[in-house]
């Protein structure tokens, strides 16, 4: 098996289907590929046409696909925050082997236990949330291998999500000829990767995934995912009132919304930011048109999200964290201030990334990393076989020097000298 892991993780979003395809090699996550295509069989997070995002799963592996010169044939899958529930496990694992050493076995041993806990009917179990070891009376988050003792604790903290959910989700990737490599909420994904479960420990982390259609709220402390919510307001909110009055798409009036590049309506001018044609005649909309119609939803939005957190934000120090795909648009990083609590906008750095609805993608290879630690399973997204295939012929090209930008490079320089 080729040393490269190369992982595809796919979130059914509310317009849109989303494909990252990530290698990881030596510790580094290099992004490979990404693809979205539109879908409109989700509504209110729940799948609605099941053809409509079958074929959008499809359209995005044959894209990726046709890029990267390999199928991909499992995916690691984002399951939304709905009914989550949260169950804690404590497990005793004695070791009996007379070793006295803790091997991966016996941890494994601890969480297939822990996992076949069922949380009630309408869940089902989909990713772990926290474990802490208990060896010798000391607590740890380290996986405790080749430490003595007779016997230790495993504090397993599990994740479930709606049953109903999770089924047609898991359906419509079958149906599109894939494996599901494994199960992810996506507010933990996201979590994994924005650091807000490490940011947690210091103070209470209120998570706020903006999409087209809805924003889950999400509240981390300790490490943990302690509860989450979801709010049936969206970004596409605040140009409701331009897309009736224009006959606007979704698509158009998303990028109006990253034309905000400030919050102060004041200085809006009547430069023309958009121009087009409907059925019935030609659309213009000034700045200033587009301020006035959507700052005031925007700042509608941020004191519903105030209200509903009061509450976590009275009790302890916290602090916001907007991501998704709402905070690619550029106002917010001027209205951090609006919040009751300290509030960052966080921006994906990830080369090949650089998007905010990417990031649910590539926090799940992340938590599929640290759970691996312990299931240990040696699967990867593509064909194996078209990989090494493909690695290979990327060598030999290397090897030969043909159309490489060193070997040209020096060949104009001999060239000249010449």
């Amino acid at each position: 098996m080729s040393k490269k892991q190369v992982y595809a993780s796919l979130e059914i979003a509310d317009q849109e289907v989303r494909l990252v395809v990530l290698e990881v090699f030596d510790g580094r996550y290099n992004v490979l590929r990404t693809e979205k295509a539109a879908c409109s069989g989700i509504e209110n997070q729940k799948i609605v046409d099941e053809a409509s995002v079958v074929m959008s799963i499809r359209e995005v592996m044959t894209n990726a696909q046709a890029a990267l010169g390999y199928r991909i044939e499992r995916v690691l899958l984002a399951i939304p925050s709905l009914k989550v529930q949260r169950n804690n496990q404590r497990v005793h694992i004695q070791i009996e082997d007379g070793t006295r050493t803790i091997r991966l076995f016996h941890v494994q041993q601890g969480y297939n236990k822990a996992i076949q806990r069922k949380a009630s009917d309408e869940v089902e179990f989909v990713n772990m949330n926290r474990i802490i070891y208990e060896v010798n009376g000391m607590e740890t988050k380290k996986l405790p291998l080749q430490e003595s003792c007779d016997d230790f604790y495993m504090n397993v903290d599990l994740l479930y999500a709606d049953k109903e959910t999770i089924y047609s989700y898991a359906k419509c990737v079958e149906q599109a000829n894939l494996e599901i490599l494994d199960l992810c909420l996506d507010s933990y994904a996201i979590a994994q990767q924005t650091a807000c479960l490490e940011m947690s420990y210091d103070r209470m982390m209120i998570q706020l995934d903006l999409e087209a259609n809805h924003c889950t709220l999400s509240v981390f402390s300790k490490g943990r995912l302690m509860n989450t919510t979801s709010l049936n307001t969206g970004y596409n909110w605040f140009t409701s009132e331009l897309k009736e009055k224009y006959n606007l798409s979704d698509d158009i009036c998303y990028r109006l919304l990253q034309n905000l590049f400030h919050s102060d309506e004041s200085k809006a001018s009547d430069i023309i930011v958009y121009i087009g044609q409907n059925d019935e005649n030609r659309v213009e909309i000034t700045e200033k048109e587009l301020m006035e119609s959507c700052m005031p939803k925007i700042r509608s939005w941020i004191a519903q999200i105030n209200e509903t957190c009061a509450p976590i934000v009275k009790q302890s120090k916290s602090r916001y964290i907007l991501t998704g795909q709402g905070s690619n648009i550029n106002a917010f990083k001027e209205l951090t201030g609006s919040f009751n609590a300290e509030a960052i906008v966080y921006q994906e750095t990830c080369m090949g990334a650089r998007d905010g609805s990417y990031v649910c993608g590539l926090g799940m290879v992340y938590a599929w990393k640290e759970i691996n630690k312990i299931r240990s399973i040696d699967k990867i997204s593509p064909n194996n076989n078209e990989l090494e295939a493909s690695i290979d012929a990327i060598s030999q090209q290397s090897h030969k020097g043909d159309g490489g930008f060193t070997k040209k490079l020096k060949n104009v320089i001999l060239t000249e000298r010449k």
